[in-house]
């Protein structure tokens, strides 16, 4: 069933929401991220839930359910990490979140894995543009980012 994300309400993400919310992390770069190896994977879950998701304010969307759709986290104008629970993809919640962000929260840079096409299509079509490259992420790891801004 298709999901109406513009009907949906942006909420702040408790604490308490933490471990659900790290479940759709988990689920989505499964489903998006093929190039992480099961190693970098379980090391980064460990990382987000400890350390990433208190550097950020953390937005989501819920499903009818109440279950969490999508979430993004936001530190000063940068958009961290923005994630859509799989099969949900392409229904508007991570348009939606982004365009709060951008609104209403001031977020005016992101950063993009080069090895994920897909998401930097998804930036580029809300305006952001490429400003610089780096050859590693954040960790050190050999994952070039692309740094955005509107």
């Amino acid at each position: 069933m298709k999901t109406n994300a513009s009907a949906l309400p942006v909420l702040r993400a408790a604490k308490a929401d933490h471990p659900e919310l790290l479940a759709l992390w988990e689920a989505s770069v499964r489903a998006t991220h093929a190039f992480l190896p099961e190693a970098d994977i379980v090391a980064l879950k460990s990382l987000i839930l400890h350390e990433y998701f208190r550097q950020v304010e953390l937005f989501a969307l819920r499903g009818e359910g109440g279950e969490f759709l999508a979430f993004m986290g936001i530190a000063g104008d940068r958009l961290e990490m923005l994630f859509v629970r799989p099969g949900h993809l392409r229904q508007g919640l991570g348009g939606r979140l982004a365009r709060h962000a951008l609104q209403e929260l001031g977020v005016r840079a992101v950063d993009v894995n080069e090895r994920n096409p897909d998401a930097l299509a998804f930036y580029q079509r809300l305006g952001f543009r490429v400003k610089g490259r780096s050859e590693t992420d954040n960790e050190g790891r050999p994952y070039p980012l692309l740094h955005l801004n509107v």
